[in-house]
């Protein structure tokens, strides 16, 4: 059976190899091109004596990359749901709109080994391949990573590590389990979009956060984590402020509190903030020296990998659960049974009942 399945599938397994194969030349080629000119710039900026070469943006531009490396973002996070689509959704839904499943599931085997089979060998192959594309991916964008120190950065998360793996996993099942509910391929391909994007944009906002206890600081505000003022009713003023230095870091919530404590979501507002020949710098003087403080809940870069693992090990459940589904629906489904009844002229003995 793997290897009928095998003959069905390997035009777009190979065709999907060859793209692999190309993009991994390209990524190749401007990878090294990129690593050299990363090396490059370091080596010029510890000649200077600067510190921290390794990660000052200054050091490596990454505006000039930054676009391909947007795209090949977007590439790792659309392959899944086109796995999802085109190879899930198809699978069974296509048997039953064409009526092939009448003579796929009478061949000496049972609908439950047919179906396992099919699930083993393309599932194994989309996990591969959205693997190899995240690996290749990681390897060219090393020098970009490094500079910007934002792994935990939720537009770049998904790009990167064994994520995009479990993702793969969790599309193709789900685009298997909606082609055998709905029994139209369209239709399924369009279910599984749906909901593959769903699931994927919310998750960062209310999963991932929950997955560790995110770790909490308190520190004093400085006037070099103010990013703006404005003018509020009953005079006074909000404050602006952005993340104090935690490198890496991914920050859920900023909490304005005052010495005591108590949230500070408004401050007094004063002479040298009302004037509108007033200084930024001036301004924010005042601000600080009210002695404010922000409690920072986040989660640290070290985190990067343990995040990792527990996302993927979530999506690969769901698809094991979903397999689990298809295969027990597929056993228990009386849509297509067979049944003997008396042979009659011009008619077969064996006859098939079924609804495609």
């Amino acid at each position: 059976m793997i290897r009928f399945a095998w003959l069905r599938f390997r035009t777009q397994a190979l065709v999907t190899v060859g793209v692999l194969a190309v993009l991994a030349v390209v990524l190749a080629v401007s990878g090294i091109q990129l690593a050299h000119a990363y090396g490059t710039a370091v080596a010029a900026c510890e000649q200077q004596q600067h510190h921290d070469c390794a990660t000052a943006p200054s050091a490596f531009p990454v505006n000039s990359d930054g676009t391909l490396f947007g795209l090949l973002s977007a590439l790792v996070i659309a392959v899944p749901g086109l796995i999802g689509m085109f190879w899930g959704a198809p699978l069974a839904a296509r048997e039953f709109e064409t009526g092939t499943f009448r003579l796929a599931w009478t061949q000496g085997i049972t609908r439950t080994r047919w179906l396992a089979a099919k699930i083993a060998l393309l599932g194994v192959f989309s996990v591969a391949v959205s693997g190899l594309l995240s690996l290749m991916v990681t390897w060219w964008s090393s020098p970009i990573r490094t500079v910007k120190m934002d792994p935990l950065n939720p537009a770049d998360f998904h790009s990167g590590g064994i994520v995009p793996a479990g993702y793969a996993a969790f599309a193709f099942t789900l685009g298997l389990t909606a082609g055998l509910l709905i029994r139209r391929t369209l239709p399924a391909m369009a279910v599984t979009l749906a909901i593959f994007t769903a699931v994927v944009l919310a998750f960062p906002m209310w999963v991932r956060p929950h997955l560790i206890p995110p770790a909490q600081t308190t520190v004093r505000l400085s006037s070099a984590s103010i990013d703006g003022v404005e003018q509020v009713s009953d005079g006074r003023m909000q404050v602006q402020t952005g993340p104090p230095d935690l490198p890496g870091a991914w920050v859920l919530s900023i909490q304005l509190t005052t010495p005591a404590g108590r949230p500070a979501s408004t401050v007094p507002d004063a002479q040298a903030c009302e004037a509108r020949t007033s200084s930024f710098q001036a301004c924010g003087a005042y601000v600080e020296s009210l002695h404010l403080r922000q409690t920072v809940t986040y989660e640290p870069a070290s985190r990067y990998w343990p995040l990792q693992w527990f996302e993927t090990g979530i999506y690969l459940a769901l698809a094991l659960a979903l397999a689990g589904l298809s295969l027990w629906w597929i056993r228990r489904d009386r849509s297509a049974r067979l049944s003997i009844r008396p042979a009659r002229t011009g008619q077969p003995a064996l006859a098939l009942r079924g609804s495609a």
